[in-house]
């Protein structure tokens, strides 16, 4: 969250009087972001698609103190996803996104520079997939500002609105947590499917060979059981959570959940992931993680806790290479969620606090901390699924970015003492730290 929670312009009065609408923007970028938060080359689109993934377990149909049903009850899982992708030169359309709130009652209007519907780029050879994966509750705006960011890249971003998990479907947690990680895949079978349909518009823009999942919160849960990291017994014990061990199909070395892990997906940033703090995941059960994995938290955040939590993933995720980027005295809104729109700057009496707290941070700019995961997750991916050892570079740094030196001749070139975090502006890497671990380690 920030001080200033409002990046876009203020309500302003119109000639009669009344206030104009919002314009909340989700593509800012401030004078101080770090070089490759910069949106990239491609102009971009954004389409709404609608799936279904047949059969699935009605979790909200069981009911928990009732004895556990013979067979499961299954429905027919809708969900709704929006897909961010490079567009033509010459595309046009909107460039507003309609999103509800926290509050699950309020639609505001977020404007950014995807359109609506906009033909997709041609002739380009297919683009990496990234999937986002949204906290709980939250939708499929919530990272808007990374997906739009990424497209403009040369990336097909996909999020994912969860049912059961949205601020308008808000149920049972147990939903929760036995559908993450199954939605992820499905949402990636599906794009695949439609990747190779001769006249949508996806056909030969989207390689779903070649992705990666960014989750946050629960959304990083999800990630981290869809890269291997199955969850343990207590987990699965747990009253409040799966009814009837529903959550047992994700249980570390059970056949369910050494299916899951796809060899499509070929890393994962989770940011915030929720889950250890509540033993969902011990040190033997996270060796199972099998995907390079960027993990991003906030030193203090009191949800999925730090030391306990993000660090303790982090640390005990051996079987691969990983990073972890925390941002100093930040909570759990750390990079994620969008800056918060003009109109969640109230009151709601049936949550009981001020709507914004659910984007804001204490201490950290949100534009600040969207443009540093920009940076972070941009420099990430172009090295893990488009091979751009360039990219290498901004993620060689000093592990405690207070401890960085800027010293550069006068042409520009760095003298031998030079530390200071590459891509970032003179005085600006700043209560960070990034620190490397290798598999085995």
């Amino acid at each position: 969250m920030t001080i200033a929670a409002f990046t876009g312009s203020a309500l302003a009065a119109s000639h009669e009087g009344a206030p104009a609408p919002a314009t909340n923007r989700i593509d800012t970028q401030r004078h101080d972001a770090p070089e490759l938060s910069a949106y990239g080359d491609y102009k971009i689109g954004v389409r709404t698609l609608e799936m279904v993934n047949p059969g699935q377990i009605d979790i909200l149909a069981i009911d928990p103190a009732a004895e556990k049903p013979a067979e499961w009850p299954r429905y027919d899982r809708p969900l709704t996803v929006e897909v961010w992708y490079p567009a033509d030169n010459g595309a046009e359309g909107s460039n507003e996104l309609k999103a509800y709130l926290r509050d699950g009652k309020t639609e505001v209007t977020l404007v950014g520079q995807a359109m609506r519907d906009a033909a997709p780029v041609a002739g380009a050879e297919a683009f990496p997939l990234v999937i986002i994966s949204h906290g709980y509750p939250g939708n499929r705006f919530l990272l808007s500002h990374l997906a739009e960011n990424l497209a403009s890249k040369g990336y097909v971003v996909a999020s994912i609105d969860h049912t059961d998990s949205t601020y308008r479907t808000r149920a049972a947690f147990g939903s929760t947590l036995v559908n993450r990680s199954i939605d992820q895949k499905f949402v990636l079978d599906e794009l695949a499917r439609l990747s190779g349909e001769d006249g949508n518009f996806l056909n030969g823009l989207a390689n779903t060979d070649n992705a990666a999942i960014i989750g946050y919160s629960m959304g990083g849960y999800g990630a981290i059981i869809s890269a291997g990291g199955g969850v343990t017994q207590t987990a699965v014990d747990y009253g409040w959570g799966g009814p009837h061990g529903t959550l047992g199909v994700h249980l570390s070395g059970s056949e369910t959940h050494n299916a899951l892990p796809d060899e499509r997906v070929k890393t994962i940033i989770a940011i915030g992931p929720w889950g250890k703090v509540l033993n969902f995941w011990d040190e033997e059960t996270l060796k199972g993680i099998s995907k390079p994995s960027l993990f991003i938290a906030g030193s203090v955040d009191d949800v999925s806790g730090y030391e306990k939590g993000v660090r303790a993933i982090w640390q005990a995720a051996t079987g691969v290479d990983r990073a972890l980027l925390t941002f100093d005295n930040a909570n759990h809104n750390a990079a994620a969620p969008m800056p918060a729109p003009a109109e969640a700057d109230k009151v709601d009496e049936d949550l009981g606090f001020n709507i914004a707290e659910h984007y804001n941070d204490a201490v950290w700019n949100t534009v600040r901390m969207n443009n540093i995961a920009q940076h972070f997750s941009t420099a990430w991916l172009d090295q893990h699924l488009k091979g751009d050892e360039a990219k290498a570079a901004y993620l060689d740094l000093v592990p405690n970015s207070n401890d960085g030196v800027w010293a550069k001749e006068d042409d520009g070139t760095n003298k031998p003492e030079h530390t200071h975090w590459h891509g970032f502006q003179n005085r600006t890497a700043k209560g960070l730290r990034y620190e490397v671990l290798k598999a085995g380690e």
